[in-house]
């Protein structure tokens, strides 16, 4: 069976789509129970989430990220980082308490989300990810974007 939809129609079906996939991640990955790592802080609540993870997507597609823990250091001793993510059911955890610290340091917001596997598939990869980091880009489409998100992960921190 094959539909043909106007372009009115398309529009509210890939709005359709949208919320479906958002669905789908609350419920893969954001189950009621799950104990979180106390650590974990500022942890993005799921609408939070759902915009951090669409964001990390969009700056994928535009070469504005960097995955992975080491890549994430890399950009913020060198200044070039808008906000880190990091996956809050990282085991070891150790391996990426340092970030908060220089991010800190480097007066950069940095926020954790609930799953690895989300990010990961944020990020456009099918490895999960434990951080990543979006960096500037001068006369970026997403500009506008980052600095909304920029402000609510700020919001959380305080």
């Amino acid at each position: 069976m094959v539909l043909f939809l106007t372009f009115p129609h398309f529009l509210a079906a890939e709005k359709i789509l949208d919320l479906i996939i958002h669905f789908r991640f609350l419920v893969l990955f954001l189950q009621p129970g799950e104990e979180v790592n106390p650590k974990a802080y500022p942890l993005a609540d799921a609408q939070l989430t759902i915009t951090i993870l669409d964001l990390v997507q969009q700056a994928a597609n535009y070469k504005q990220l960097k995955k992975g823990a080491n890549e994430a250091t890399k950009t913020l001793n060198r200044g070039i980082s808008e906000f880190v993510v990091m996956a809050a059911d990282t085991e070891p955890r150790e391996i990426l308490l340092h970030l908060p610290l220089l991010a800190e340091d480097k007066n950069v917001p940095y926020v954790f989300v609930p799953s690895k596997q989300a990010l990961g598939r944020a990020c456009g990869v099918t490895r999960p990810v434990i951080a990543c980091s979006v960096t500037t880009n001068e006369g970026s489409q997403l500009k506008s974007q980052i600095h909304q998100l920029k402000d609510a992960i700020e919001k959380l921190l305080i």
